[in-house]
């Protein structure tokens, strides 16, 4: 089980950055779901849009794009690209600090990789639960 942390052009506030990485796998065991390696990507608005483009077809800015690089029977392999940007600006939107809102998105990209979904209203609300379920254990 590997996760790195890539930076390109924005540095997030992750003042503990080897605590979470031990603790992202711990999603994924309790989630019942094999862990091989998992790469968060760091990056600017504009970056990302690039992706969504180039990727989705999608023309507008998202705070993250998660890739499941792995076959079902394996263990997860992903990539998961989040923006800053969008990141504080939900945080300021949602009114909650930076630092929280960046690490429900990472336990968001993570939770996707397991299988849970956001695109119904009633998959959002339980992808929410299961975010809030993770933050609540990382800062307890």
């Amino acid at each position: 089980m590997k996760v790195q942390f890539f930076f390109i052009e924005k540095v997030p506030v992750l003042k503990d950055r080897t605590r979470l990485k031990k603790f992202i796998p711990t999603i994924f065991s309790k989630e019942e779901k094999r862990l091989g390696s998992l790469s968060y990507v760091f990056c600017s608005d504009d970056y990302l849009l690039e992706i969504n483009k180039s990727y989705l077809n999608h023309n507008y800015y998202t705070d993250i794009i998660t890739f499941c690089l792995s076959e079902p029977s394996l263990p997860v392999d992903g990539d998961i690209y989040i923006s800053i940007d969008r990141v504080r600006d939900n945080a300021k939107n949602h009114e909650t600090s930076i630092k929280e809102e960046l690490h429900r998105v990472i336990f968001h990209g993570a939770l996707h990789l397991c299988g849970y979904k956001d695109k119904s209203t009633k998959d959002e609300k339980l992808m929410r639960q299961m975010e809030d379920k993770y933050l609540k254990s990382y800062f307890k």
